[in-house]
């Protein structure tokens, strides 16, 4: 039949085989949940919330938030011109060399950039905010490189045939097609930076991450417990802003 096709049905396969090699190097086992009740008795220990620590942890996330924004946005700013050096459109000879590069640096996980730049300045918010800013440049280069692949060619030509250079070109061509999809970009990397920060904290990265490792190590629950609500409350309102940002700039 037109419709059969044996590719289809070894892709099939394939996918089976991974589904069940994958449950078996997971122990993926449904029935462990039968002990969901200590899970419950863990969330009980939650309440009720020590309020009294509230002023410092808005310190904390105050430090958290400022790492997250000044990772991303100068990750967000690196990007923009290195994002022209890894398109096909637009690199040139540089593609392949910059293409390397950006996937070299993006398999390094942020808590070991965190590691690395920790023994340089030592422990604290700054190292973490520079792991995150050279996590996302490599992360946004990427992800702008491929909207500019993607941009539509006429506005393109239409500079190339007047005359302009390929950097003028790109600028008034390309990426006022692609603003509102690179701020959608940037304000999801803004939202994984504060998740990341707090990973940070954990290897002396500061921030509200550093004080959720401490009070959980300390078995300080109902402590804990005002950490998580005030990361929900900052990811809630970032992913609130951003939506708003992006629809005033389409």
């Amino acid at each position: 039949m037109a419709w059969f096709k044996w590719k289809h049905l070894i892709l099939f396969i394939g996918v089976i085989l991974l589904i069940v090699w994958s449950i078996g190097v997971t122990e993926f086992d449904v029935r462990k949940f039968s002990q969901f009740s200590n899970m419950l008795d863990f969330l009980s220990n939650w309440f009720p919330l020590n309020t009294s620590v509230l002023p410092t942890m808005l310190k904390a996330s105050l430090v958290t938030l400022g790492m997250a924004f000044l990772g991303s946005f100068a990750g967000l700013l690196i990007a923009l011109p290195v994002s022209l050096l890894a398109a096909k459109n637009t690199a040139g000879p540089f593609y392949g060399a910059v293409r390397i590069v950006l996937s070299f640096v993006r398999s390094i996980p942020e808590i070991v950039l965190g590691l690395m730049f920790l023994t340089v300045v030592g422990p604290g918010p700054f190292a973490a905010t520079i792991a995150i800013i050279v996590h996302n440049a490599s992360v946004l280069s990427k992800l702008i490189a491929e909207l500019i692949e993607a941009a539509d060619k006429g506005p393109q030509e239409a500079m190339k045939a007047v005359g302009a250079r390929p950097l003028t070109g790109a600028l008034f061509s390309v990426f006022p097609q692609i603003w509102p999809n690179v701020l959608s970009h940037y304000f999801y990397r803004f939202e994984v930076a504060i998740r990341t920060s707090l990973m940070l904290g954990l290897v002396g990265g500061g921030g509200i991450g550093q004080q959720l490792f401490v009070h959980f190590k300390t078995f300080q629950y109902s402590t804990v417990a005002v950490d998580v609500m005030l990361i929900m409350v900052i990811v809630i309102v970032v992913d609130f802003l951003g939506s708003r940002v992006r629809q005033y700039v389409m």
